[in-house]
């Protein structure tokens, strides 16, 4: 928004304050002055003059020789070359000694042997920015009204001793969206009292009544809509002042009509629209467009509406985009002689859609989509029908044609003083925040000892709660005035939940062990939801409403076909040995076409593809296997502090005979994970080698895991070890011999590992041998040998009461 000081000064006393010292306080307060703009570039000694003679030069077709008086009581002979020149013009003249931008100096000189005493201006050659002046103006030296007085100087005339303030306006900051808006914010800071225009109108034009009707149709989208009926208006200029308030406000004059309505909008923050009311006829309407209905606006594009888009129509034909911009059919031309005067509190999501979805913004949908103060509708509409009547010869039609729902109500908040220290760290007295409020022209009242209740201006929409008042407070009592004080309260350590600090340890886990994370895409193809469903199963993919591609149209159920695309990229640009890593959701509805939530899982996915590591001196490269895959699994969970089962398992998407599903010791019956080589076809498929893949439910280890260290002293006393070799069924799982070990041992045994597995001819057939090695150790003793003997006798009997082993010997 940008603030002219001298418009600004009709409002509020600013004398005293020098423009950059206005900023720095506003600035201060909490509004940010982006930029002070000077709009006189250096402009010195140019005056008015009128033409009284015009000729054309003797030796030069493109020349004339004017006559000028500048009211110093002697004519002076200029030779200009504009082409609009003529004789009965008011101009901007630059005497022998003015200035111009750029330190130009003007000087005696002769043109063509013809003496010229000074220069005729066009606003370019006085720093003006000739794209913000009527079109008439753009070319040429610029002619002045009239009625200009003669011999004023120039910047005085055409407003240039002026300084314009760019306020850097934060979202709920919309109330300095107007003049007045900045005036009651510059009032408060400066401790000044703000003076409002009169409205003195004079209704003289019949009854507005009985030449429009409004009907609002959605009153939740137009809550107040009201039309002020001027007749016997004449279109042309608008005042020379107040097209340089337009242009210190960078808007273009266009006539007296357009240009009334945007001063108004800019001087109180509510946009209007003057309809040719002839043209729009007398029945007033708001409502949604109807598909398939077409408007062209303003500015000549014809835009297909829709009825989530607001339309004010006439007659019921569509007339303009409510809050947005008005319709070309009802333009207000130069033969526009009765005006239909709009002003309206329109819903601000309602307009911010249909700006949004027209690609249309404009001045008055910037204020509407930020929500105008309902207090200004009225005030408006009649601050611009007095200025119709005054500048445009209008007459006004008595009465407003209006309807709205609801009564305007201003706000009332209750405001604890010691809340208020509290939160500032001040010691402010009641009677200095009443002061603050008086400033920011909030009525206050006692309601108890210690309770102010305030009541909010409708205009201040952004206040809503008592921690607003007290931001209000603060940035009026002055943010350097608050002291520094020590923060004080109950503090609360900043701290992992349980599920950070899991995903935390197995993230740190698998990058240790040479792991790289993988951050793949939560979108796939449809087909990749039917591999891989060891969890998944009886659910269904969720759909996207708006997919990218048919390659991204589904939300993954499963993390391992996205980490076999990107095993098969690296794989085509010549990187074969990976190992990735992902922690990610996958999501799973219970119904094909979705109504409810889908159940969202955190998953852990692991791939293993290539060799364990490249070839060395003395050592060749080995090729991945499913221990390594294991044994990335096992780092994990004893990160966690989880001890697990392997189960062989065929889970779909992997190798019938090269695979496990995983279940905690704690919970047997739940499997949380699978883990194996892919099927083979699945290989071929992705042109892969023999690939290792896992996937974990990390949502079920969440509430048994520890991923906090338990640190615990070095053992003081040496450990005995023994060996046992015992011959068991060949389909027994080595990892029930080691429970049964563990359970049969006690307490002194502190490990137990398999070392070894046989089979052929020195065992039968359908049977192995597995070697085991078992470590018992004290911690406050060590250990006789008698003590681990009877330890170890216990487990071979357990080993043969349990799943009839042999010793082997």
């Amino acid at each position: 928004m940008k603030v002219s000081t001298q418009w600004l000064s009709e409002y509020v006393n600013i004398d005293g304050v020098t423009p950059e010292e206005l900023a720095e306080k506003i600035t201060r307060s909490g509004i940010e002055i982006d930029e002070i703009e000077q709009r006189n570039q250096g402009v010195t000694g140019v005056v008015v003059g009128y033409v009284k003679h015009k000729e054309k030069h003797p030796d030069a077709d493109k020349l004339n020789v004017c006559t000028v008086d500048v009211g110093s009581g002697e004519d002076l002979q200029i030779v200009c070359g504009a082409k609009n020149v003529d004789a009965g013009q008011k101009v901007p003249v630059a005497v022998v000694g003015a200035v111009l931008p750029g330190n130009f100096k003007i000087k005696n000189a002769k043109l063509r042997g013809v003496a010229s005493q000074g220069m005729i201006c066009s606003a370019s050659e006085l720093g003006m920015n000739d794209k913000l002046l009527p079109k008439d103006q753009q070319e040429g030296i610029l002619v002045l009204p009239e009625n200009t007085e003669l011999g004023l100087p120039i910047t005085q005339v055409l407003g240039l001793d002026d300084s314009v303030l760019e306020f850097d306006l934060t979202p709920n900051r919309s109330d300095c969206l107007s003049m007045i808006g900045a005036a009651y914010e510059t009032a408060a800071i400066l401790g000044r009292d703000v003076k409002l225009p009169a409205i003195d109108l004079i209704e003289a034009g019949g009854s507005a009544s009985e030449k429009a009707t409004v009907t609002i149709e959605n009153g939740d989208l137009c809550s107040h809509y009201a039309i002020r009926y001027i007749s016997g208006v004449k279109i042309g200029p608008s005042p020379q002042w107040m097209q340089n308030r337009l242009m210190a406000a960078g808007v273009r004059p266009t006539n007296n009509v357009v240009d009334i309505t945007n001063y108004v909008m800019l001087e109180c923050g509510q946009p209007l629209h003057a309809f040719d009311a002839d043209k729009l006829g007398k029945d007033i309407g708001v409502r949604s467009a109807r598909e398939g209905e077409v408007l062209t606006t303003l500015d000549g594009q014809e835009r297909k509406l829709d009825p989530s888009m607001l339309l004010i129509t006439g007659n019921d034909r569509p007339a303009a985009l409510a809050g947005v911009m008005g319709g070309l059919e009802t333009e207000v031309t130069e033969s526009t002689v009765n005006i239909a005067l709009e002003s309206a509190k329109f819903s601000g999501s309602s307009v911010r859609k249909t700006s949004r979805k027209l690609g249309l913004r404009s001045e008055a949908s910037l204020r509407f989509e930020k929500e105008v103060d309902p207090s200004a509708v009225i005030a408006a509409l009649d601050r611009a029908a007095l200025l119709l009547a005054r500048h445009a010869s209008g007459s006004v039609a008595h009465g407003i044609v209006e309807q709205r729902s609801g009564q305007i109500q201003e706000k009332r908040i209750s405001l604890s003083l010691s809340k208020l220290n509290a939160y500032l760290g001040t010691d402010i007295s009641m009677l200095e925040v009443k002061a603050i409020f008086a400033r920011l022209n909030f009525k206050c009242a006692d309601s108890a000892q210690d309770i102010i209740e305030v009541q909010v201006p409708t205009r201040r929409g952004d206040i809503t709660r008592d921690v607003d008042l007290i931001e209000e407070a603060a940035r009026i009592h002055g943010y350097d005035n608050i002291p520094t004080t020590v923060i004080e309260g109950p503090t609360t350590p900043g701290a992992y939940t349980k599920s950070q600090a899991v995903r935390y340890s197995v993230r740190r886990t698998l990058t240790h062990g040479g792991f790289h994370e993988a951050i793949t895409y939560s979108f796939t193809r449809p087909e990749n939801t039917q591999r891989f469903t060891a969890f998944s199963a009886g659910t269904h993919a969720v759909p996207l409403a708006m997919p990218m591609s048919e390659d991204r149209s589904v939300l993954r159920t499963s993390l391992v076909p996205l980490l076999l695309e990107s095993a098969q990229y690296n794989r085509n640009r010549k990187n074969a040995n990976l190992s990735f890593f992902e922690i990610g959701k996958v999501f799973h509805a219970s119904e094909q076409k979705v109504t409810v939530q889908p159940v969202e899982l955190t998953m852990l996915g692991l791939l293993l593809t290539g060799n364990r590591a490249d070839g060395t001196v003395g050592a060749a490269s080995r090729k991945v296997d499913f221990f390594d895959l294991k044994g990335a699994v096992e780092a994990v969970l004893d990160e966690l502090g989880l001890q697990a089962e392997f189960r062989a398992d065929a889970p779909d998407g992997f190798h019938p005979g090269r695979s496990a599903s995983l279940y905690l010791t704690s919970a047997p019956s739940k499997r949380i994970g699978v883990l194996g080589q892919l099927h083979p076809q699945l290989q071929r498929d992705y042109d892969l080698d023999d690939t290792y893949a896992a996937e974990i439910c990390l949502d079920e280890l969440y509430a048994s895991a520890t991923p906090e260290i338990e640190y615990r002293d070095l053992p003081r006393y040496p450990s005995a070890q023994r060996d046992i070799a015992v011959v068991v069924d060949l389909t027994l799982e080595a990892g029930k011999l080691i429970e049964v070990v563990r359970q049969s041992a006690g307490e002194l045994l502190e490990d137990v590992s398999v070392f070894d597995v046989y089979t052929g001819d020195r065992v039968a057939s359908d049977k192995k041998s597995v070697a085991l090695a078992l470590t018992y150790r004290h911690a406050e003793r060590t250990l006789t040998d008698e003590e681990v003997a009877a330890s170890q006798q216990n487990v071979v009997t357990q080993l043969e009461q349990t799943f009839a082993a042999e010793l082997r010997k």
